[in-house]
Parts: C-alpha cells; structure tokens; sequence
C-alpha cells in the first residue's frame, strides 16, 4: 500500500511585495496528465486503508438505512383543485412526483418521476420545480453532473408532451408569468446569475427576451413568483447590498419597477400583501426591521430589536408569518394584520430548528411548520392562525428510534475574548461520564447551523458519542452582528470561538481530547483546516468535506465562480490589508511541520464551488510536511459536484466512509 506523493513543480507568485511558491498549482489543471491519476491514486489508498474496516462500513450503511422508512410520502398540499405530493420506493434513489384530482381518494397521476429523469447518470439533481398558474405545464430545471450547470425542460401534464426547445446552462432559479411564460436566469462565464429571461414555452430560444442584466460581479440575480400570483418578484443581491424589482403579471410585457432604489450596504426583501408590499430592512437596523409600502407611502411596521434577528416575513391575506432568531434559536411569530396582535409560537426541546412547509394558499389561515431537534424526527405541523391550535401532520417514522431515550440541550462556552457562544449538544440519556463526541461547526456567510434532526446520527449516539455544534461567529446564530464579527477581518473569531467550544467540552467532562472528533464542509472545512493549524492537538480526528482551503489563490482569481461577490465575505486579496490577514490564516499556506490529527478529506471533480483542487492540493501540502503517521485520506468523487454523491442511498454511503473513520480513529474510554 503506497502513499500517494503528489509531484511537486513550483509556480511563483507576487503580490505586494510578498513570494509565494506554490509546489503544487499543476492540480488545478484537470488536462494536465498527471492530475487524474494522482486523484485516483489517493482514492485507491482511501480504499486501501478502509478496506480492513469494510464490513463495519456496510453494516453502518445497512444500519442506517435499515432506520429509514424507504416506501414513503410527503403529507398531501392542495393547490388550486389538486393535492401534490411526492413519495419515494424501496430500491429507487429518487423521488416520485404525484397528484390527485380534488380528493385524495382520486386516481394518483404521476407528472415527475426522477428515477427516470437519473438513468444513465452517475449524478442528478432536481433544482427547479414548478407548475404554471393553470397547473397545466410543469417546469424543472436539472443537472446531471454536479457541476451546476442547469438544463430547463418543460412538459405538458395533459399528453406528456416535453417542449423540444432546451435552455442550457441556467443558473439556480426560475418562475412561471402566466400560463405561456417562463421567467430564468442565465448565468455568465463565471457561472455567475447575471441575465433574467422571458420566454414563450414552445417558442425558439432565440425568440426569448433579455428582461434584467446586472454588469455588477458583486450581484447575484433570483427570480420567485409571489404567493398572490400579482407580481413575479426579481432580487439582485451581494452580501451587503440588495435591490428588489417587480414585475407584474397582467403585463409581462411592461418593465419591471424598482420596489427602493439600490444602496451600497443596505439589504432589503419584499413579501408581497393584498394590497401593499411588506419590506424587510436593515437600513439603520443591523437586525432588521419591518417596513410596509402602500399608495407610494413608506411606514414602519415592525421596530428594529437588537436582540433578534428578522430573518424573513412571509405575507398572507389576513397575516404576516415573522420568522426570526433569539437567543440562538429560531421562532415564529403571527402577526395579525386586522388587530395588528402578535402571538408567538412555542416548542418543546431546548434546542431544535424549524422551516417553512409548502405554504401555496395566499388566503389560507392554516400554516404549515417544518420542526425537529437533534432528537426529534423530522415532523410537519399546521398552525391556526386564528384559534393558535397546533396539529401535528406527521412525525417522520425512525425505524428502532426511541426519542425518550435522548436528551438534547443548549450549553455556553466562553470565547477567548468572553464572548458566549452556544453549543448544541444531543446523547443518550444513559451515557455516563465523557463521551466520545462529534462537533460540528460551518461560520460563514450568516448560515445558522440547524440544531435539527439527521437519522443517521442515531448510528453514533448509540455508539456512546454525543453530537455537538458549535454555533461561531460568523453564522447570524446570535444576530447579524454575530456575523459580522466572524467575517472580513474579524473572520478568526470564528476559528477561536470554535476552539473555545472543543476545549470547554473537554474541561467540563463532556468529552475528551481521544474522544473528539471534528467536522465541517465547505467553508467549514476552511475552518477545520485553520483550527487544525494553528491547534492541532484540539481533536483526534478531523472530517474536512469539499473544505475552502486555498484562500488566497481562489479569491485571486476573478474567473472562478464566486469569487468577486465574495470579496464582501473574506475580503479583497487585491488589496495588501486584506491580503496579508488572509494570508495569515488561509489553511493551504499554513500547513507547518508538526503533527496533525488523523484526517479524512472530500473533494468533487465537478465542484464549482470549491474546486477538486483546493482539497488536493492541501492533502498533497499536509503529506509533504506533516511529522506524524496518522491517517490522511483524500476521496474524491470523480462524478459529482460540492454535495456529494446524490440519491438517498448515496448520500448515506458517503456517511458510512465517514463514520467508519470516526469510529475506527477515536478512543474509547476503558471501562
């Protein structure tokens, strides 16, 4: 069993007045011939060194799947005269989408099936879904590759019929104008969304109309329709900056209107009402507040509060949904547009995350609530926005899953400057003692770390490991300034808080160092490897999937998806200041001579968000200088994107890898 050793051909950088030899840039050129092989190389040594532990891998996939209901469905939503559903079958990886004609005692007729739409593909991925304002037509958008790449196809319900006239390489969004006319969203060079469209369905594409171009890079481009059905709604925004255009639907063909003008560093969204436009702000309100806009009048509705985070506002006919975060945790608030009362809704677990269901009728006083908690199934529940009655819909059925035998609980960890930062944290009520421990973390772009519910994490907490996260700076867990002090030049905030929480679990009994294990993705992984640089005796092992690592060399290169838009996140390597504090944490150039934890690393070689590259090219970096003989093992997955293998059965054996690494790479106590 050799070690892969990646050939090392210096590359010379300058800028600002500083060298940089990179031994190892060749990897970013997937023609070059040595790039492949040297990825297969280091899957084959993956394979090699799991092989000993394979049946322990398969009974971890069979385990977690065995947990999982395989025939099942979505609770039915009534749309116009049809309830939707989707369900899926044992043996098929996909989904299957249904209907039914006004009872659900009625004949099931099946308008998607992704399993047929996936044949032939190593990879697929449904983005788009939606139904024309008649229902008569469906539109999806897919990629078959995970690159990103989306491909709109659009079929007739009546005879099955597809139109023959594809529009390739769509960006992440699309909405239906009427019943002939299809809003979405092109992208440029850089994948960027850029250009919204107007089509005719049936029609050449070259009869299709540039409504929308944004020049700006900073700006991503979205289209929704609103939820009346008055207006399509497009949104450009940065990460400090958006502007919100509408269009309105009885005139496709007038120009869309600038609900407020666009200014630097302010962010707003509408949500569309009977008769007015709801605008959340953060103009002189980092948290947000809550305007209304009716008969070219602008009032406040909702005052700015320092400490919660307005997240969202969802407008109905006689109600206003507020979605918000405090004290760490997510709620939901009604606010009733007659009397202008708010009552708050209320949860049962110290912890636990919440989202919005399908939620389709403007007019409707039933709404629809996605709860779980790192204990509790995932569950659909259906609020009464008039009496307050909760009915819970369904509980997702966890085969051999008792909830009452798990706790769940919010703990605080001091930050190396006092901050408090809370930590998530589920175990069976019957481990005793430090327990083994899996901590988690992302702390970026505002994403708060859900506190919700995986079944696959009922295979390690019945193991004895509890499973903990750390909700940094840098996500909007705390509010936005949360954020704000875990980004730009506050972004190691986030590396030390996480420090912070890994080191309280140890020194309050909760774990211990052979016992932990972390983990994070993405950007996320930028954090494990900065954690891993500058602590890396915090863990025994490390799980780093599809992770940021080569900061500087991405964020120098305008041509690679995201990365101007993300200069408001990280920062400007063009610019020397910003440079010289990336420089000083980003994980690839400070990979020193010392140990390191054992370390199973992610990669996709159709990755346009972190390239295949960046996790290559930092496994290579980490061979070539670290001192000891833990595991390093790099998987690349040669056919797929930033998610990973797709399909439920995919996706959990990517976590059987994982798992196995965890649970053959930490210690156990001695009893």
């Amino acid at each position: 069993m050799l070690t892969p050793i990646a050939t090392k051909d210096s590359t010379e950088y300058f800028q600002h007045g500083i060298k940089r030899i990179d031994q190892f840039a060749w990897l970013k050129d997937k023609e070059d011939p040595r790039t492949i092989p040297y990825l297969e190389a280091e899957n084959q040594y993956c394979e090699d060194v799991m092989a000993k532990h394979s049946s322990l891998r398969e009974g971890l996939y069979q385990e977690m799947l065995g947990r999982i209901v395989e025939n099942d469905q979505t609770v039915p939503y009534l749309s116009g005269e049809f309830w939707y559903y989707s369900r899926t079958e044992k043996g098929l990886a996909y989904r299957i989408y249904c209907r039914k004609h006004k009872t659900l005692d009625a004949e099931e007729e099946c308008i998607l099936d992704e399993n047929e739409l996936a044949k032939g593909h190593e990879y697929f991925h449904l983005e788009s879904f939606a139904l024309n304002p008649s229902q008569t037509h469906l539109a999806w958008t897919q990629d078959t590759d995970g690159s990103e790449h989306f491909v709109l196809y659009v079929k007739d319900l009546a005879t099955g019929t597809l139109d023959q006239h594809l529009i390739l390489d769509l960006k992440w969004s699309l909405a239906w104008g009427d019943d002939q006319t299809i809003i979405y969203v092109k992208g440029d060079p850089a994948q960027r969304p850029y250009q919204i469209w107007k089509r005719t369905i049936y029609t050449a594409p070259t009869e299709d109309q540039l409504i929308w171009e944004d020049l700006d890079e900073r700006f991503f481009l979205g289209v929704s329709r609103a939820r009346n059905g008055k207006y399509v709604i497009f949104e450009a925004a940065s990460k400090i900056t958006s502007e919100v255009k509408l269009l309105s639907t009885a005139n496709l063909d007038q120009k869309p209107f600038s609900v407020l003008e666009r200014v630097q560093g302010i962010e707003y969204s509408v949500s569309i009402g009977s008769d007015c436009i709801y605008i959340r702000s953060n103009e002189n309100a980092v948290n947000f507040k809550l305007l209304v806009q009716k008969d070219d009048q602008l009032t406040e509705l909702l005052a700015h509060d320092p400490h919660t985070l307005l997240e969202s506002a969802s407008a109905f006919s006689k109600h206003l949904l507020l979605w918000e975060r405090n004290n760490g945790l997510p709620r939901v608030r009604i606010l009733n547009l007659n009397d202008h009362s708010i009552h708050q809704l209320s949860f049962p677990d110290d912890v636990y995350d919440l989202h919005p269901e399908r939620n389709s009728n403007f007019e409707s006083t039933q709404y629809r609530v996605g709860y779980s908690s790192p204990i509790t199934p995932n569950s659909v529940l259906s609020y009464d926005l008039n009496s307050f009655e909760m009915k819970i819909l369904k509980i997702q059925p966890i085969s051999q899953y008792n909830p009452e035998e798990y706790i769940c609980e919010r703990l605080w960890a001091a930050a190396s400057d006092g901050t408090k930062v809370p930590i998530s944290i589920a175990r069976r009520k019957d481990a005793t003692g430090p327990t083994p421990t899996v901590l988690y973390a992302y702390g970026s772009y505002g994403y708060s770390y859900p506190a919700s519910f995986r079944s696959a994490w009922v295979a390690l907490l019945n193991r004895g490991f509890a499973i903990a996260i750390a909700h940094i700076r840098g996500g909007s867990d705390m509010g936005r300034e949360w954020y704000d002090n875990g980004k730009l030049f506050k972004k190691k905030n986030s590396f030390t808080d996480f420090i912070s929480c890994a080191d309280f679990l140890v020194d309050s009994g909760y774990s211990y160092r052979e016992g932990l294990v972390i983990t994070g993705g993405s950007a996320g992984g930028l954090l494990m490897g900065a954690v891993c640089n500058q602590r890396p005796d915090l863990a025994q092992a490390c799980i780093a999937q599809v992770p940021f690592v080569d900061v500087i060399n991405t964020m120098l290169d305008p041509d690679l998806p995201l990365t101007v838009i993300e200069y408001e996140e990280w920062g400007n390597p063009n610019e020397k200041e910003a440079f010289e504090y990336m420089l000083s944490y980003s994980p690839y150039e400070n990979v020193s001579a010392q140990d390191y934890p054992h370390m199973m690393v992610t990669a996709g070689l159709n990755d346009p968000r972190v390239g295949y590259w960046e996790p290559a090219k930092w496994v290579a970096q980490l061979r070539d200088l670290k001192t000891d003989d833990h595991n390093l093992l790099l998987r690349t997955n040669m056919g797929a994107g930033h998610g990973g293998a797709s399909g439920r059965y995919g996706y959990l054996e990517d976590l059987s890898w994982s798992f196995a690494f965890i649970l053959t790479h930490v210690r156990f106590p001695e009893k």
